[in-house]
């Protein structure tokens, strides 16, 4: 088989693994802009791309160490409890650390030689390496009664999301619109309740923190809501 060459490197929002949303699509506000490598970043290679709303992104998991796979794993969903196989899964711990995500697009610029696709609902992390774009063609995507397994059991328990004066205060001394996509975000991220299924027992004691766009927030969770307890901007 031929080595594979990117085609071009994610400028995510999101810039650690943890908070991700696990599927696309769950957070509108999630954007990212997609860089095309050269010989990729001409534009006749994406003629015809600003016609579709959807884009489908075949991507690697950089941050997967090489080998690192189990045959089974414990899928969210299922509450981290139960085992399913790999292949039964999205999970990024595969023997090839390849992920397929549905993505908005929001348009594409070009500067100084530079082109960019805009995207959005993304579930990908900061400088991931993408092998391919393809159009989402509802159509041919969309399957009429198809059955999700396992997933089709669950149900999301949507958690109340409050933030402390101090997160607050934050937000009002940054930009109003700034203000109002980091609050979406984080608001968002918390909602997908991110915290790993094994730390439920520690209730409102283990305090976890996120790195996403240009800032940091710090987060509890208790019996009833998520409390955003601090934001802070990156130095």
């Amino acid at each position: 088989m031929n080595g594979l060459q990117p085609i071009g490197i994610v400028n995510s929002c999101f810039k650690q693994k943890f908070g991700i949303p696990r599927q696309p699509g769950l957070i509108p506000e999630a954007t990212a802009s997609l860089e095309l490598l050269p010989p990729f970043n001409r534009k006749e290679a994406i003629r015809g791309l600003e016609g579709f709303s959807h884009l489908w992104l075949l991507f690697w998991f950089h941050k997967i160490k090489s080998g690192h796979w189990h045959p089974t794993v414990r899928p969210p969903r299922l509450g981290g409890k139960q085992r399913v196989g790999v292949f039964a899964s999205r999970s990024p711990f595969r023997p090839n650390p390849i992920g397929l995500s549905v993505v908005r697009l929001l348009g594409w610029s070009e500067d100084g030689g530079r082109l960019a696709l805009h995207l959005g609902g993304v579930d990908i992390l900061d400088a991931t390496p993408v092998l391919d774009i393809k159009p989402y063609i509802p159509y041919a995507d969309m399957v009429s009664g198809a059955s999700g397994g396992f997933t089709d059991l669950y149900q999301q328990n949507i958690v109340n999301v409050v933030y402390s004066s101090e997160a607050i205060n934050f937000l009002c001394s940054i930009d109003g619109l700034e203000a109002v996509r980091l609050r979406n975000l984080i608001t968002g991220i918390l909602q997908q309740n991110p915290r790993p299924a094994y730390y439920a027992s520690l209730g409102a004691k283990k305090l976890f923190g996120i790195k996403l766009m240009a800032y940091e927030f710090y987060w509890r969770q208790d019996a009833s809501d998520i409390t955003v307890v601090k934001i802070s901007s990156i130095p």
